[in-house]
């Protein structure tokens, strides 16, 4: 029963660094673009879009589809980079061991 004692506190402990991490990661941001750095998104560690920048040279209402297509790319790569910060932020605590929902 002392090994169970022994888990159960290195799970607690693990799981207030998690917390931590988890609140370090929703101020930290990453930036991706597309285009060419014609559209730019900020991405916090808690996958939410913090802005969305366009250049004026992309803004052409008679071309608004590759506007579309350059938002949708640069927030996807945004979120891809997000996730793999997280994914590294967790891997810290967890010691490389794959939990599922932890990422």
């Amino acid at each position: 029963m002392k090994n169970i004692g022994s888990i159960m506190k290195q799970a607690q402990k693990m799981q207030a660094q998690m917390a931590k991490v988890q609140e370090e990661l929703a101020q930290k941001t990453v930036e991706a673009s597309a285009g060419g750095g014609m559209v730019t998104v900020v991405v916090t560690g808690k996958q939410e879009i913090m802005s969305i920048t366009i250049e004026p040279e992309v803004i052409d209402a008679s071309d608004k589809e590759m506007l579309q297509d350059l938002v949708v790319a640069a927030v996807n790569e945004g979120l891809r980079k997000s996730q793999e910060m997280v994914a590294e932020e967790m891997k810290k605590i967890t010691g490389g061991l794959q939990i599922p929902g932890l990422t």
